[in-house]
């Protein structure tokens, strides 16, 4: 079985077929995604911090000096969305935006969130404790990360329910080759968002809060020059970055436990609650192991090598986060689970300019709730029956956890 994201059989398992990539060299061009995929972690590594890739082209070349098509006209309310989020903006904005989003989002920020997210992680798995079990996706690992970047934005509690539904509509865009369907759902939630977002923003410009919106606010209005539109991406990104991944890093996380049981027994069997050290270490590799986000694309801005591969201007690169933290030349053993690994510099995260702004929050978000999991006063969780796998590729998550106590 070959790379064919299109493949039931290989969004299973993507690891073999990454396997024979990693074996073959160091570019290959798929014409089933018209990308040079890169597997190996040390080029993956260098490419996310080389400028001669780009997450966009548009602020050097239009899209016919690039050799591009333009997207239609009615996809515009989500590019415009998406291109004006940190994501996806380069140097200069992109160093803009990010210094002023990091004066407002600092550590101190997560650190002062740690108490709120331990109650929040504890009253769900509570929840699902009280029914005996039920779906860990819906019952803790979507409801928390939507819950922390909600009171982040000051999102008042009865909209709550909104930002999921939007959230998945929009991260639809990010598969390959999404069809008409997913397009309209994702304009359709980028303009409802938008709309929402712009209204929040001006009831805090009214009366600001504590929360990031207001913060957002304060640096425009000290000079920083943060326009209202790349404050409604930044906080849809957040939004979308920010749950995505923990989310799945949850549900995948506990399903790689349950398939290494020696592995889950030995974290369960530290005295009292794992400690947050451990739990971080164990998180990591799990993010490792199976990570929730499988490809990273770049725009060939200016032609580059890649081994003996030269990649040409115009040319689209897909970095393979899944292959390059299973590259045996980086990591020992790099498909066993190993939740003690200490040595684990992987790329879930990203790295260069563009590397996440939200892991320490995302980390904050998975230690809670695994340490709630696996807080020793509650039975052992067990799997009531074994997952399947959503259809998208690039975001990899399951449809559901079922799990029993």
């Amino acid at each position: 079985m070959g790379f064919d994201p299109w493949d039931a059989a290989f969004v299973a398992d993507p690891y073999p077929a990454y396997r024979e990539l990693r074996e073959r060299g160091r570019a290959e061009w798929s014409p089933a995604t018209g990308q040079w995929l890169v597997s190996h972690y040390a080029d993956v590594s260098a490419l996310l911090r080389d400028r001669r890739l780009g997450r966009t082209y548009l602020h050097r070349f239009s899209h016919e000096e690039f050799g591009r098509e333009a997207p239609p006209p009615e996809h515009e309310p989500f590019h415009v969305l998406n291109g004006n989020g940190l994501l996806d903006l380069e140097d200069p904005a992109h160093g803009r935006v990010r210094r002023l989003v990091s004066k407002a989002f600092t550590p101190r920020t997560v650190e002062r969130l740690a108490p709120a997210v331990e109650r929040l992680a504890r009253g769900l798995v509570a929840g699902l404790l009280a029914d005996g079990g039920g779906d860990l996706l819906t019952a803790v690992a979507e409801p928390l990360p939507v819950a922390v970047i909600a009171e982040l934005l000051g999102i008042p509690e009865a909209d709550r329910g909104l930002l999921r539904p939007w959230s998945a509509a929009i991260c639809g865009m990010f598969e390959l080759r999404p069809d008409a369907e997913t397009a309209r759902r994702a304009v359709t939630a980028s303009v409802e968002f938008s709309a929402y977002l712009r209204e929040l923003i001006a009831e805090r410009r009214r009366r600001p809060g504590t929360d990031l919106i207001s913060a957002l606010i304060a640096a425009h209005d000290e000079g920083g020059r943060l326009s209202e539109q790349e404050m409604i991406s930044t906080c849809v990104l957040l939004l979308n970055a920010g749950h995505e991944a923990t989310v799945n890093t949850t549900v995948n996380g506990w399903w790689a436990l349950f398939r290494n049981p020696g592995q889950l027994a030995g974290l369960r069997a530290l005295p009292g609650s794992p400690g947050p050290e451990k739990l971080s270490t164990a998180v990591d590799e799990l993010m490792r192991y199976d990570t929730p986000l499988q490809m990273f694309e770049r725009w060939v801005l200016d032609d580059i090598e890649v081994g003996d591969t030269v990649i040409p201007r115009g040319a689209e690169i897909a970095l393979l986060f899944g292959s390059a933290n299973r590259d045996p030349a980086r990591f020992e053993d790099p498909d066993a689970l190993d939740l003690g690994r200490a040595d684990n510099p992987h790329l879930t995260f990203g790295a260069g300019i563009h590397y996440c702004l939200g892991a320490p929050l995302a980390r904050l978000e998975l230690v809670s709730s695994f340490g709630a999991l696996l807080d020793e006063k509650l039975p052992p969780m067990r799997l009531v029956r074994e997952p399947q796998w959503q259809d998208g590729y690039v975001i990899r998550g399951l449809r559901e956890l079922l799990v029993e106590f």
